[in-house]
């Protein structure tokens, strides 16, 4: 078989385009997702009996269900109810859970790490118990599962190429175009394997040098 990319590199506009949306899902959703995921582990370790079980039935949902799934749901589901929107909001809302419910167990996990000692240290300086979690608890938390944090929301970035089944125009979408237009499936899936992939590295350097720096105070040697 004889590969000619230039029909698939002559569409760059549209794979451009398409790569900026990936962009824009990613550097939406994994901040929010991050942000979920934090009030839920309080939520599971320091709110009341009613709050836990619907964070806990929320996280198993979305834990144990396809991100396909969960994208139907709620582009195809909630309009049944009333609540339409469009595909990107779908897309980022989608990955805003999925991601959330992956992190709530994820941060958990490090908040129950913590030494209690250094709790106890925190009370005897007198901090409440919000700036005990904010100051003392959560940045060593995160800390300890950022490795984690890391590899779940690169994970997040890739799922994003289902959101073309609900036709949000990002990578995946327009090298389904393009192979339609151009017949040229197997050098259309090749260039966007490789965005991907090179989205993922990037985001993994990115995530590595933001964590110390910002997340969890905490610089490199």
């Amino acid at each position: 078989m004889e590969m000619d990319f230039l029909p698939v590199l002559a569409n760059w506009p549209m794979l451009l385009k398409g790569l900026v949306l990936t962009v824009v899902l990613t550097g939406i959703a994994l901040p929010l997702g991050m942000l979920l995921g934090v009030a839920c582990a309080w939520a599971r370790l320091h709110g009341g009996p009613l709050l836990r079980t619907v964070v806990a039935s929320y996280v198993e949902v979305f834990r144990n269900t396809p991100f396909i799934i969960q994208l139907f749901f709620l582009f195809f589901g909630l309009p049944s109810l009333g609540l339409r929107m469009s595909p990107e909001t779908a897309s980022i809302l989608a990955m805003t859970l999925n991601l959330g419910a992956y992190a709530c167990e994820q941060v958990r996990a490090g908040i129950e790490a913590t030494p209690r000692g250094q709790i106890e240290a925190a009370q005897c300086l007198a901090l409440n118990r919000w700036q005990i979690f904010a100051r003392v608890v959560l940045p060593p938390s995160l800390g300890r599962v950022w490795p984690a944090l890391t590899g779940q929301m690169i994970i997040v970035m890739l799922g994003s190429a289902v959101c073309s089944q609900i036709s949000t125009e990002e990578i995946s979408y327009a090298a389904n175009l393009i192979s339609s237009r151009t017949f040229r499936s197997f050098e259309s899936y090749i260039v966007v394997t490789l965005s991907y992939l090179l989205l993922a590295v990037l985001l993994r350097q990115a995530l590595n040098w933001l964590g110390p720096r910002f997340v969890f105070g905490q610089r490199r040697a």
